[in-house]
Order: C-alpha cells, then sequence, then structure tokens
C-alpha cells in the first residue's frame, strides 16, 4: 500500500513511452537513452530558495510581479510545451493582480512575513473560493467551484502567497481503481517526472512534486493519506513533510480518510518546507482533529534547524531496507554512514515487519471513511454530484472519457460499506491504530529519536494499460495509520533516478525530525535541479 489510496500488493510489469512522449512535445528526439530533450534557456530562479526570493525583493532586484511572471513562463515553456510535464491543471488567473497586490503592501512597509510575495502552487483537491475550480482531477467535478477557502488557504493567503495555480494529481487522490496509474486524471491527464520523463512522478500529490522539482514554483502543498506526500517528493528528488494527523486542518480538502489525511510541503529543502509548514498549521474550529494540536505547533519551524542535530541522537534503521534494488540498499547504506558520522548512534529495528498484518483494516477503514467523508463534502458543495452514487454514476456514463485505462472498483467497494456506526469499521480502526502503540513502544524501547527507512523505491515506468509498479521499498504505512509525521529527504540518484532517506517519530514530534532532516541534508546535498531526461539508462 502506498500513497494517497494506493493499494496495489504485487508487482506490475512497466513500459516506457517515448513515442506517446514525443508526440505530446511535438519535437523530435534523439534516440539515445539517457539524453536530455531540447530545453529553454537557463531559469533565472533556478533552484531560488524563499529566503533569497525575499532577499531579492527586499533589495527591489525583484518584485513579487517579476517573479510570478517567470514562474508563469516557465509553466508555458516546459509544463505546457516542451517537456509538457502537465504538472499544473490549472492557473490562477488572478495571480499576478494578486503580486502587484502584496507589491504595493511592501512599498508601504508591509511584510507580512517570509511567504510575502512568494508564488505557490496547490494541490486540486484544496479548495479556493476564486476563479480556480476544485476537482480532485475528476471530470465529474469539471467547474466546481468552492463558496469558500480551505482553512490551509486562508492561512496562505493571510501569509501573503500568492497562489499561483494547482497541481494535477492521481484522480480523486488515487483512491479510484486498484489499477490505477498514479500523476493521471482524466482532467488533467498524465504527469511525467522532470528527472526522467518516462517515468512517474508517483501519487497522488504528483503535480506538487513535480512542479517543485521542475522549479515551476517556489513551494507546493501536497496532501497524504498513506504516502501521497512522501512518495511522489522522493520519486521527484525533492523534501516532502507528512505532518501529524491534526497539525494542519483538513476543513475544504476533499477527503478520503478522516483518520489519516493530512496537509504537508513539498519543497526543494528542508528549510523551505519549514517555513511552508509554520504556515499551514493552525486550529480550525471545522476540523476538531486540530485541537489535539493546540500548543503543539510553532509559527516559525526553522528555529529548530540545526546542522549538528544528530550528534548524540538514536536513530532506528528499518532492516527490511538492507534487501531489494542493489542502488537503493547502496544508497541507504552510503546515509546510515553520514548518520553516524555524524554523530549518531545507530540501531537496527523492524518496524515493517510488526506492521505487516495491520494493512487490510487500514485499507477497510479507508473504504468506510472514503464514502462518509465524500458524501459530507458533496453535500455541500456547488458541484453537479451530490455524493458517492452520483459520482460513480457519472463516471459509467462517460466511461469513455473518464476510465479510459482504468476503472473505479475502489470507488464501488466502499460505496458498498455501511456507515460509521458498523462493528466491521470499528473493528478495523482499532487495528490500524495499532501502529500508534508498535511505534511508540519501538521508540521507548530503544530510547529512540526517530526511525529511518527508504521512503520509496526507484521511480517506475508510466503504464497507463498496467498501472503502477511495488518497487520493493514502501516506509510510509506505519506513520501514516497511526496519524504521526514522516519526512523524506533527498538521498542519491541511480541512473538519474532519485530516492528518498525517511525520518519518522511520535506524534507532533516535527521539530525533532526537520532538525535531523536539516542535519542529514546539510551534509550531503544530494538535491540537484532535473535533466529532463527522455530515459533513463
Amino acid at each position: 500500500m502506498r500513497r494517497r489510496g494506493f493499494f496495489k500488493i504485487s508487482a506490475l510489469a512497466g513500459i516506457s513511452l517515448p513515442g506517446f512522449l514525443a508526440a505530446a512535445c511535438g519535437r523530435s528526439r534523439a534516440e539515445n537513452s539517457g539524453e536530455s530533450i531540447s530545453l529553454p534557456a537557463p531559469f533565472e530562479l533556478e533552484e531560488m530558495t524563499i529566503e533569497a526570493l525575499q532577499q531579492k525583493m527586499q533589495a527591489g532586484a525583484l518584485s513579487s510581479r517579476k517573479i510570478t511572471s517567470l514562474y508563469l513562463e516557465r509553466i508555458a515553456a516546459i509544463d505546457q510545451a516542451g517537456p509538457m510535464l502537465k504538472a499544473v491543471i490549472e492557473l490562477n488567473p488572478d495571480a499576478l493582480a494578486i503580486a502587484d497586490a502584496l507589491d504595493e503592501e511592501r512599498k508601504s512597509g508591509r511584510v507580512r512575513g517570509p511567504l510575502h510575495g512568494i508564488p505557490i502552487l496547490i494541490k486540486d483537491n484544496i479548495d479556493t473560493a476564486d476563479k480556480m475550480s476544485t476537482t480532485a482531477g475528476s471530470l465529474v467535478l469539471e467547474g466546481h467551484h468552492a463558496a469558500q477557502d480551505a482553512f490551509i488557504v486562508e492561512r496562505l493567503r493571510a501569509a501573503g502567497a500568492v497562489l499561483l495555480g494547482k497541481t494535477n494529481l492521481s484522480e480523486w487522490a488515487n483512491f479510484r481503481s486498484t489499477r490505477s496509474c498514479s500523476g493521471w486524471s482524466s482532467r488533467g491527464g498524465q504527469t511525467h517526472n522532470p528527472c526522467v520523463l518516462d517515468r512517474n512522478p508517483c501519487g497522488s500529490s504528483s503535480g506538487s512534486g513535480a512542479a517543485v522539482a521542475a522549479n515551476l514554483c517556489a513551494v507546493a502543498v501536497g496532501t497524504e493519506t498513506d504516502g501521497s506526500v512522501i512518495a511522489p517528493a522522493s520519486f521527484c528528488g525533492i523534501v516532502g513533510i507528512k505532518s501529524t494527523v491534526g497539525l494542519c486542518s483538513r476543513s475544504g480538502i476533499i477527503p478520503i480518510s478522516q483518520t489519516q489525511d493530512t496537509a504537508g510541503p513539498m519543497a526543494r529543502t528542508v528549510r523551505d518546507a519549514a517555513v511552508l509548514l509554520g504556515v499551514l498549521v493552525g486550529t480550525d474550529p471545522k476540523d476538531a482533529v486540530t485541537e489535539g494540536g493546540k500548543g503543539k505547533s510553532y509559527p516559525d519551524y526553522t528555529t529548530f534547524l540545526d546542522a549538528n542535530a544528530l550528534q548524540g541522537k538514536r536513530i532506528g534503521v528499518e532492516k527490511q531496507a538492507f534487501s531489494g534494488h542493489e542502488g537503493v540498499v547502496a544508497l541507504f547504506k552510503a546515509g546510515i554512514d553520514v548518520l553516524k558520522k555524524q554523530g549518531a548512534t545507530i540501531v537496527e529495528v523492524e518496524l515493517l515487519k510488526q506492521y505487516e498484518n495491520l494493512g487490510d483494516a487500514e485499507f477497510d477503514v479507508m473504504l468506510y471513511e472514503f464514502k462518509d467523508g465524500l458524501n459530507r463534502y458533496l453535500s455541500t458543495a456547488n458541484a453537479r454530484v451530490k455524493s458517492l452514487a452520483d459520482v460513480i454514476a457519472f463516471n459509467n456514463a462517460h466511461a469513455d472519457t473518464v476510465m479510459p485505462y482504468f476503472k473505479q472498483e475502489l470507488l464501488e467497494m466502499s460505496q458498498s460499506k455501511g456507515d460509521l456506526n458498523s462493528a466491521e469499521y470499528r473493528a478495523a480502526l482499532k487495528k490500524s491504530l495499532a501502529s500508534r502503540s508498535i511505534i511508540d513502544a519501538m521508540l521507548q524501547k530503544h530510547q529512540l529519536d526517530a526511525i529511518c527507512g527508504v521512503s520509496i523505491g526507484l521511480p517506475h515506468t508510466i503504464d497507463l494499460v498496467n498501472g503502477d509498479v511495488n518497487t520493493g521499498f514502501y516506509f510510509c504505512p506505519p506513520a501514516a495509520t497511526a496519524g504521526y509525521p514522516h519526512i523524506t529527504v533527498p538521498m542519491g540518484r541511480v541512473h538519474e533516478l532519485p530516492a528518498g532517506l525517511s525520518l519518522m517519530s511520535g506524534a507532533y514530534k516535527e521539530p525533532e525530525l526537520l532538525a535531523l532532516a536539516y542535519a542529514y541534508e546539510q551534509a550531503t546535498k544530494h538535491r540537484k535541479a532535473p535533466a529532463f531526461l527522455k530515459t533513463a539508462g
């Protein structure tokens, strides 16, 4: 199980799509594997951090309007043309006007904070009360405009962020079919991995991950139920934070699981991810779970960043990550060596082995909670459908356009379930939440500050016919089911395919995890801009 609603157990055969890519880009490409395509001139904002952008604006070298314009040009050049990444599903027609207003505020002496004037992208399952629609990538919600902003969008606007647009995703956050292809939606098409274009960006926050990696924005927001921030961040070679459930509000986000859903930052550096996290957090009366985060969140997570944070720490290392693809195992062993050299004590653990019998329970919880949550969301939405049953009926009536590659088994399975008073649901929830006691006991037994693993394996090829491939590594389920925080940081590449190092711990341990992730990042500097290779090898 991986990502937000991914339930494949067996590996599937993957294929590359060089012909499709060449046709999509509308230009010829050399046949040599590993060769990059023809790209525009070097990008002025390439790999630029939030801090660097702020310094440029403060010095008068750049304005928010100029920065926003540059990102819009970048999107036009490589997302809608050239490599045709298809990471952005919709642009905000008011982006430049927002940037202008924020520039005027700066001129008058008001700077709201580190995100003032910074263009960001958000996933297309997050409500915005503006000219942009919110569709979860589905044609059934095309033209759906939310009546009000999601709570985290209110926070972003208040912080002075420029909402540049929305990102493509695996349709319904990858909770539609057992044979889905990550990064594909009936509304947005297939998103490509900017590192190697015939490779999958993973899901369901596919567009957010690809957009950040390709420098289409400064930072982006993703959402996760099980791996949907961590996996695409790893596949695309960036930093991703799956926050503690309750730290960030879910109101105004099209749901899967009230137990596991959360939003999280996706960025090119740990510092930028920390900046964005500080804006997203907050208590929301419309999301009761956020009450548990009172007094446990911080407006500025960058204060916890310490390049020496690994000194004297005890890190549990997942033993299963020592077997599998030799290239990934080598990266992981090299990562452990870095942890040791930075002063950490390494303790081998077997967390995934203890989790193995909880997967079916997690799946049942999602089936029940998706039906309940989506019905509640749609009942008050300005959409043509008002229930999950309506969605299924629409898809059946428009199967040629909505379901050309894979069907909607998960939607149908969810629809067949009862309500949340069901004995089956309550039993499944109790079993799934046992992951909390497993993690807590392991942390306490070994006096661990965090547990480390391989986020997910190497990016597989895009295969719209057979769907995704089991990469042999996946560290997301324990933290996902427990609702605990999880961070991935670039660990290196194999044949230019990125892999991420994961760090997870107990509830509301974001400050500690950010410190550890930052120390690892600073000691390795594995992040690099994508080369837009046509294929690997």
